[in-house]
């Protein structure tokens, strides 16, 4: 017998607002809420979020304008620049800011370790941004071990297609080449959206 593959479950973005709104302060937090908020507004691979550094991010009256150097689908490094708007409940833009300034980063990697009150110097593992989310989604009330790295990624996804955003201006964001690889995330977001059943019973 089959199996359906296991998903993790997307960060939405009312999810979102409340996992990165959860903090005291700290550096730790303030780190963390840049990733979450990032990774997802920019609909981010794990690979491509730590990947960046402070040359690669342009501000403007906007929102951001990031470089994306090498990612799943350019293994060939030929780079694309992605523009990400500024949030009006929980601004990435901000949050960002917030992280830089507090960690004395302005140069180099833009994410990195942090070890109470230090700041490390060598880029952060992609692996530890699905400690950030599991530990977030926790924290709210959550189960963690439904979320990972890539519920940032899907949760945009999700996020934008159930507002109705176009596939080619979803794909603008995440970077897909294919529509058919876009289409099943925007397929789960939409499944009871003009439903054919709708008010027969």
């Amino acid at each position: 017998m089959g199996a359906a593959p296991t998903k993790k479950a997307p960060a939405t973005s009312d999810l979102i607002i409340a996992m990165s709104g959860f903090g005291n302060g700290s550096l730790q937090a303030i780190h963390d809420r840049a990733i979450l908020l990032l990774g997802f507004a920019g609909a981010f691979r794990r690979s491509e979020l730590v990947g960046l550094n402070v040359d690669d991010l342009t501000e403007d009256a906007d929102g951001l304008r990031i470089v994306i150097r090498r990612s799943k689908t350019d293994q060939e490094g030929k780079g694309f620049t992605k523009a990400i708007i500024r949030g009006a409940v929980a601004c990435l833009v901000a949050a960002l800011r917030a992280w830089l300034t507090a960690a004395g980063i302005e140069s180099g990697p833009v994410f990195r370790r942090v070890w109470g009150p230090r700041v490390g110097s060598t880029r952060l593992l992609d692996r530890i941004v699905a400690d950030i989310v599991k530990r977030a989604a926790g924290r709210v009330g959550l189960d963690a071990a439904s979320f990972a790295g890539h519920s940032l990624r899907s949760g945009f996804v999700t996020s934008a297609a159930r507002r109705g955003a176009s596939l080619f201006k979803l794909m603008d964001v995440t970077g897909h080449k294919s529509v058919d690889t876009l289409r099943g995330y925007v397929h789960d977001a939409e499944l009871f959206r003009d439903h054919a059943g709708a008010g027969l019973l």
